[in-house]
C-alpha cells in the first residue's frame, strides 16, 4: 500500500471519517478491520515502506499463523483432505502415499504453503494413473531439489526489484559490452600479426565494415588496416587516423536507448505504429505517449 494511502487509512481508523473521491463532504463510518500480510512488517518499517503508527494501530489483536513447513504434523492431514476432495470432484479413486513419499512430503520446504500443497495434490490426482504414489513420483511435482535429495527452496536476500524494461536494458547493455570486447580482441589479433590478413576474403568486407563502423552509434570511431591493404578506411575531415586505432563506444543512456529503439521499430514498419508497438512489446497507446514525450519528429 502506498504511504499516502496508509496515511488516509490511519485517519479512518483513528477518527472513523473519510471523504469520497470527488467529494468534499466528510462521512462517518463504523467498521472492523482485519488486516493480513505475508511480509515482515517491522523490517518494512525500517526500510520506510510502512508507517509505524499505522502498524501499531492495526496490531491490536495479532494472530500469527506459522508457515506450513513449521507445522509438519498438518502436512499429511491436509494432503489426505485435498486428495479426498479431488477424488470426489473428478470421480476417481483417492491417491495415497507410501512411507517414503509421506516422509518426503513432510520434509519439503513448502515455500508456497497450503496453496502449493493443494496444487500439487490436484496435479497428482489428475495426471497419475497409479493411485499409490511413491517418492520418485512425488519428486517430479516439486519445482526444486536440494543436494540432500529432499526438495528445498534456496532464498536470496539480495534480490533486486527490476521491471521488464530494466531487464531488457541490462541485456542490451551486456550485449553492447560483449560486442565491444569482441572488436578489441580482433584488433589485438591483427596488431599482433596473427596471420588474419592472409585469411581475409574480399566478400567479407561489408560484414567487417558493419561490425566496426555501422553499429548505430555516432560516437564510435574505428579504423583498421591490413598488411595487404585489402581493407582499409581513409581518414575523414582532414583528420589523421592511425591504423588499428580504436575509440571505445560511449554507452547510451536509457532514454537515448529507448528513443533509438522506437525510431528503429517505426522505420522498420514504415511508420505503422501498431506494428511498431507490437515489435516493442508495448501497447499502441503507450507508443503514442512515448512519441509525444520524446517529441519524435516522424
Amino acid at each position: 500500500m502506498p504511504l499516502a494511502t496508509q496515511a488516509r487509512l490511519l485517519r479512518v481508523l483513528e477518527t472513523g471519517e473519510f471523504i469520497k473521491v470527488g467529494s468534499s463532504k466528510v462521512q462517518k463510518t463504523d467498521v472492523r478491520v482485519i488486516a493480513a500480510t505475508n511480509v515482515n512488517v517491522p523490517v518494512a518499517i525500517e526500510k520506510g515502506k510502512f508507517r509505524e503508527d499505522l502498524y501499531y494501530r492495526l496490531n491490536t489483536v495479532p494472530i500469527l499463523v506459522p508457515p506450513l513447513r513449521e507445522r509438519k504434523q498438518d502436512i499429511h492431514l491436509l494432503f489426505r483432505k485435498f486428495a479426498a476432495d479431488f477424488a470426489a470432484k473428478y470421480r476417481m479413486p483417492v491417491i495415497k502415499l507410501n512411507a517414503d513419499a509421506e516422509t518426503l512430503l513432510t520434509n519439503y520446504y513448502w515455500n508456497g504453503n497450503v496453496r502449493q500443497l493443494k496444487n500439487i495434490t490436484e496435479q497428482i490426482s489428475v495426471i497419475e494413473k497409479t493411485r499409490e504414489i511413491t517418492s520418485d513420483t512425488l519428486l517430479k511435482y516439486f519445482p526444486q531439489q536440494g543436494a540432500s535429495g529432499v526438495p528445498m527452496v534456496v532464498k536470496n536476500d539480495t534480490t533486486t526489484e527490476l521491471n521488464e524494461r530494466d531487464i531488457l536494458y541490462k541485456v542490451l547493455f551486456d550485449m553492447k559490452k560483449d560486442l565491444t570486447d569482441l572488436k578489441k580482441i580482433v584488433v589485438d589479433l591483427i596488431e599482433n600479426d596473427s596471420g588474419l590478413d592472409q585469411d581475409f576474403h574480399p566478400e567479407n568486407e561489408p560484414l567487417i565494415k558493419k561490425l566496426y563502423q555501422d553499429v548505430g552509434s555516432p560516437q564510435t570511431t574505428v579504423r583498421l588496416g591490413y598488411g595487404n591493404n585489402n581493407f582499409k578506411n581513409e581518414p575523414t575531415n582532414g583528420e589523421e587516423i592511425h591504423e588499428h586505432e580504436v575509440v571505445e563506444e560511449q554507452p547510451l543512456s536509457l532514454l537515448e536507448l529507448e528513443v533509438d529503439m522506437i525510431k528503429k521499430a517505426l522505420a522498420k514498419y514504415k511508420g505503422k505504429r501498431k506494428s511498431a508497438a507490437k515489435e516493442l512489446g508495448i501497447s499502441e497507446r503507450t507508443l503514442y505517449r512515448k512519441i509525444n514525450e520524446h517529441k519524435l519528429d516522424l
